[in-house]
């Protein structure tokens, strides 16, 4: 089925990819704030989203919820580098009608930092920017969003190739020069990112945290769930404080990606503990 059907969003999903997994967040993140009565859960490979029964938005009664009219918005309401004398991890505001505030990389008190994989001459502003900029093209609108593979160029300058953040498992494991014999980054490479991915994920940890690994340093664990959950309580699920609303449980490292051990990307994870619901 299309993900763009009207009242529904379905999207194709691998849960062992802890950029997709949080991207499905950002997505009920985005949703929750632009419709009313809006749930997401994970099944057999999808991850679905719609309104529940009776929910009351003028917005929705006009368009439904889809793929189509959500990125729309976002793209029209345009990002905000909200400290512009920080340009590589300025915090970033997504304006009316989503009120979102993305700062989770300065977060030390509840260990949001720690899931940070730019460092140095990378802006996450211009990063998010090129990344949400491509998701004007209707290839995007489809339940496979996910696993559309392109360069991505700088929104100002155009004819900058534009490196993802590394939230994608996939080019998380291809960045490593352990895996390829050298690395992307001292050469300036550039290579196919997973648009989607990495502009969802950022959104979907502003909420959605992990829970950390007790003596793992960049270890994280979340939990997928099968019931329909709003955003709210969803955040309480992803990090295994909800251990009746079905899924899985998961496990993943934030790698260093480079010898300088500063540049980071989100590994592949391993399934834990399976649920018997």
């Amino acid at each position: 089925m299309n993900a763009n059907t009207p009242g529904v969003i379905r999207v194709r999903v691998e849960p062992t990819n802890p950029g997709q997994f949080f991207a499905c967040c950002g997505l009920l993140e985005l949703a929750d704030r632009l419709w009313d009565g809006v749930e997401g859960r994970f099944t057999d490979g999808t991850f679905v989203l719609g309104q529940t029964a009776g929910s009351q938005t003028a917005g929705s009664e006009r368009t439904g919820v889809s793929l189509e009219v959500l990125f729309s918005a976002v793209i029209t309401a345009a990002l905000q580098q909200v400290d512009p004398a920080d340009p590589y991890s300025s915090p970033i505001h997504i304006p009316s009608p989503f009120g979102l505030r993305l700062d989770w990389w300065a977060d030390s008190r509840s260990g949001g930092d720690r899931l940070k994989v730019w460092a140095g001459s990378m802006s996450n502003f211009r990063i998010a920017s090129a990344m949400l900029a491509v998701l004007r093209d209707p290839d995007f609108l489809d339940e496979g969003l996910f696993d559309k593979a392109m360069v991505v160029f700088d929104v100002m300058e155009t004819d900058k190739k534009r490196e993802p953040f590394c939230f994608d498992a996939r080019r998380g494991v291809n960045s490593h020069p352990i895996d390829i014999g050298f690395s992307f980054d001292p050469l300036r490479m550039t290579s196919a990112a997973f648009p989607a991915v990495e502009f969802l994920c950022l959104v979907g940890l502003q909420r959605h945290r992990p829970a950390p690994v007790p003596d793992r340093p960049r270890v994280f664990d979340y939990c997928t769930w099968t019931v329909g959950l709003d955003t709210r309580v969803a955040a309480c699920a992803t990090c295994g404080l909800l251990p009746n609303v079905g899924g899985n449980r998961y496990r993943f490292e934030n790698a260093f990606r480079t010898d300088q051990r500063k540049h980071k990307a989100f590994a592949p994870a391993t399934p834990l503990v399976r649920s018997t619901r």
